[in-house]
């Protein structure tokens, strides 16, 4: 791989180690990277995984989820290794059952990239949507091993597409085929010659429609909710509890459950202090087994719950938006409800897409938030019509799974 890509990466190692030192997140990281190799030489079938699968963090693994999971439906004895880069995916599904070694990735230095593949020996590699290291790609394919990217989206801003990309171009033509979110995407591809690409739109809609038909069930929120109007605040960070927490406060008649994307004890306490109206933690409804009379708002603390509490909502305010990114929109949408979010959603073709058809509302502040929740709750017509755009514009884009699998694996 060219040399100044792998210098930035080595400094990018330094940087990570010194973040160690102040992140428990980073020291997560760094700790369970020395442990992989290792790992995979206790753990690896003797002639290899039959697939590596390589996702960043948890969102991006639910995007891979549905083709693991109909790759082990349908082949059962193949052994698949899932990697994560990020502590916030890995510590959720290092235990998940469809993979027969799940680990972090390494950083993508030779010598690193070099003893991963010795003792993974991967037969076939997948990557989901920006994963793009490119000494990893070229090991791979130096040895031949079959390499895909699916639910990849480019945009024209992106390196590969500048006049000084060119090394990072090459990394593109280390794949075997591209799977790609849109038709922009592909003819940015094609503009840089590579013609190996197919529009196979994105997972995530396959996977939420097999969540919302899995009908998992919460008698508690159920009974709570009643026949009143619940918000759902979805993976929400502080700048997002800024906007809505002044609303809920001064509308006690709308029930809110909030899922923070961060619940440590100091968080969730100084969130309940924010609230006027009464609260509680939803681990703590579960031990009890009810929800007190009065109480206004539920908090989850725990992974695993959002994507099926969605189910209860009338509407939804995903976070992220005034940080890198939203969080997953497609969750709530699936449901039939409108999905809110902050202005930073330029990077997911969804979000636009969801504004065009009705079903999805940016807001920039407190005061445009208001707007938006007081149409909702005080027009129930307006409600319906942004709920059914948004339902319809989800049922509309499934299927990214299919061609995926029949374009890597053949049709079963």
């Amino acid at each position: 791989m060219d040399q100044l890509y792998t210098a930035t990466i080595r400094l990018y190692v330094l940087a990570a180690r010194a973040a160690a030192v102040r992140s428990e997140k980073v020291r997560r990281m760094i700790h369970g990277q020395k442990q992989t190799v290792s790992l995979l030489k206790e753990k690896a079938p003797e002639g290899g995984y039959d697939l590596w699968v390589h996702a960043a963090s948890l969102g991006e693994f639910e995007q891979a989820r549905p083709l693991i999971e109909r790759l082990k439906r349908e082949r059962p004895d193949m052994s698949i290794l899932l990697t994560f880069y990020s502590p916030s995916g890995y510590e959720v599904r290092k235990n998940y059952a469809m993979a027969d070694t799940v680990a972090y990735l390494p950083f993508d230095t030779p010598g690193r990239v070099r003893a991963f593949l010795n003792a993974a020996r991967p037969k076939m590699a997948i990557f989901v949507k920006y994963e793009f290291w490119g000494n990893f790609l070229g090991q791979l394919h130096k040895r031949g091993v079959p390499t895909y990217i699916i639910d990849a989206i480019f945009r024209p801003g992106q390196i590969f597409f500048r006049p000084w990309g060119g090394p990072m171009r090459g990394i593109l033509h280390k794949y075997t085929h591209l799977f790609v979110q849109d038709e922009a995407s592909r003819e940015l591809l094609s503009k840089i010659g590579l013609e190996n690409v197919t529009v196979a739109g994105d997972t995530r809609f396959d996977r939420v429609t097999d969540i919302m038909r899995s009908t998992v069930e919460f008698p508690l929120i159920e009974k709570w909710k009643g026949n009143r109007q619940v918000l759902i605040a979805g993976s929400s960070w502080g700048p997002d509890e800024a906007c809505y927490v002044p609303y809920i406060n001064s509308h006690p008649e709308l029930l809110t459950i909030i899922a923070p994307h961060e619940f440590d004890e100091h968080r969730l306490a100084r969130l309940q202090a924010s609230l006027t109206a009464p609260s509680i933690l939803f681990s703590q409804a579960e031990k009890d087994g009810f929800i007190p009379e009065g109480t206004r708002t539920v908090i989850i603390d725990s992974f695993g719950k959002l994507s099926s509490l969605y189910r209860y909502g009338d509407m939804a305010l995903i976070g992220g938006g005034f940080g890198v990114g939203i969080h997953n929109i497609n969750e709530a949408a699936v449901y039939g409800m409108p999905v809110i979010f902050g202005p930073k959603h330029y990077k997911f073709k969804e979000a636009a897409d969801l504004i065009a058809c009705g079903g999805g509302y940016e807001y920039t502040d407190a005061q445009s938030l208001a707007s938006i929740l007081d149409r909702f709750t005080h027009d129930p017509q307006a409600l319906r019509q942004a709920g059914e755009a948004a339902g319809s514009y989800i049922k509309k884009s499934l299927g990214s799974t299919d061609l995926i699998y029949s374009g890597i694996f053949g049709k079963a």
